[in-house]
């Protein structure tokens, strides 16, 4: 199967997407080594990993994770297409956490020492690269907020909004028809800090409210405004125009 180059790229006519250069395309061009395929539930990057290269999720979703020793995981922050995967694990020895795939995912595989050259060659691109890792940490400040200080309910109404509109951002209809949803119960108490029990009463609950509607696999909001005061959400939960690696 051929690869798709940086120019060809689905996701950079969207308007979630800045426009970058001919220069800036190039370089990114000259760091991808190829396209990695994976099915849904396969291991990324293992935590404590060493020689993980770096990568762009171009379709599908996927989330960061951490373990404790016994086995009790708290998922970080869910991963869909255009999210860069990998800059942390380069300011360290090892990968402090792990990447698994939700779906069926494409990604594309970058040079280990990619960074270096980006931010070598291009200031452009490195600013870029830490912007992205900026708003990722925000997304996981978000997610410490929630488990710290929020409800069931807004925790799950937080969590709804913003991957509904992430989701959204990345279709040609903005979610008009809903959005793709490919967690379980599971997933969602995992980034919660939330009993399985618990969280399939509170999703119930606000279903019954008229706020969402979760049916084979995709979400559709009936009550935006409603589930946003429910969250207590500073804007509107949109996903700023961002770069792409």
């Amino acid at each position: 199967m051929s690869v798709i180059t940086c120019r060809e790229c689905p996701l950079r006519p969207l308007p979630l997407f800045l426009t970058h250069s001919t220069e800036e395309l190039e370089l990114v061009q000259s760091s991808k080594q190829r396209e990695l395929r994976m099915q849904a539930e396969e291991i990324l990057i293992h935590e404590g990993q060493t020689d993980a290269p770096l990568y762009t999720l171009l379709s599908g979703w996927a989330f960061r994770f951490k373990t404790l020793s016994d086995g009790r995981r708290q998922i970080l922050n869910f991963l869909l297409a255009g999210d860069f995967i990998g800059v942390q694990q380069k300011m360290g020895d090892a990968a402090a956490h792990g990447v698994t795939t939700l779906t069926d995912a494409v990604f594309c595989v970058f040079k280990r020492d990619a960074l270096w050259d980006l931010h070598r060659k291009s200031p452009s691109m490195g600013f870029n690269i830490t912007w992205l890792t900026a708003h990722e940490e925000s997304l996981v400040d978000d997610t410490l907020l929630s488990v710290g200080r929020r409800s069931a309910e807004e925790r799950i109404a937080m969590l709804l909004i913003l991957l509904f509109k992430r989701a959204a951002a990345l279709q040609a209809d903005g979610g008009a028809n809903g959005v793709p949803f490919p967690l379980t119960q599971q997933h969602i108490a995992d980034g919660l800090g939330l009993s399985l029990v618990h969280t399939n009463k509170t999703l119930r609950k606000l279903e019954r409210r008229g706020l969402h509607r979760i049916s084979d696999g995709r979400l559709y909001m009936r009550d935006v405004k409603a589930l946003a005061r429910l969250a207590d959400l500073y804007g509107d939960g949109r996903p700023p125009p961002r770069p792409l690696v």
